[in-house]
């Protein structure tokens, strides 16, 4: 199997997780692993300082993003969006990709309104 073969089926994947996630404003709040949680907090921290005031906000922001975005879809725009990054034909295929824009947009959507909410 070639390598564009295998890259093709993972986008397929990433997508399909995206698109099969049953779309709900308000989602569970619960959904979210306590370890995306947490790791989401640390990388927030990293960027807006490892104060406690940062802690509040950080965490306020992923209870945000939570309440607007399902766990799955979560996962698969993260997914899309690291993807967009990668050079040559993988990141070609995750940015032209109008499945993969969707994702990313309401990842974006939902990290804007957690920033507006929280920051």
């Amino acid at each position: 199997m070639s390598a564009r073969t295998l890259l093709k089926r993972f986008t397929l994947l990433c997508l399909a997780v995206f698109c099969c996630a049953a779309p709900s404003a308000g989602a569970e709040l619960n959904d979210y692993p306590t370890e995306a949680r947490a790791e989401f907090v640390f990388a927030c921290m990293k960027t807006n300082g490892e104060t406690q005031d940062a802690l509040r906000r950080c965490s306020c922001s992923i209870d945000v993003i939570a309440t607007l975005l399902p766990y799955d879809r979560y996962v698969a725009a993260a997914t899309v969006a690291s993807m967009t990054q990668a050079q040559g034909q993988i990141g070609t295929l995750f940015r032209a990709s109008e499945l993969a824009k969707a994702a990313l947009a309401d990842l974006r959507r939902a990290q804007a309104e957690a920033e507006i909410r929280c920051f």
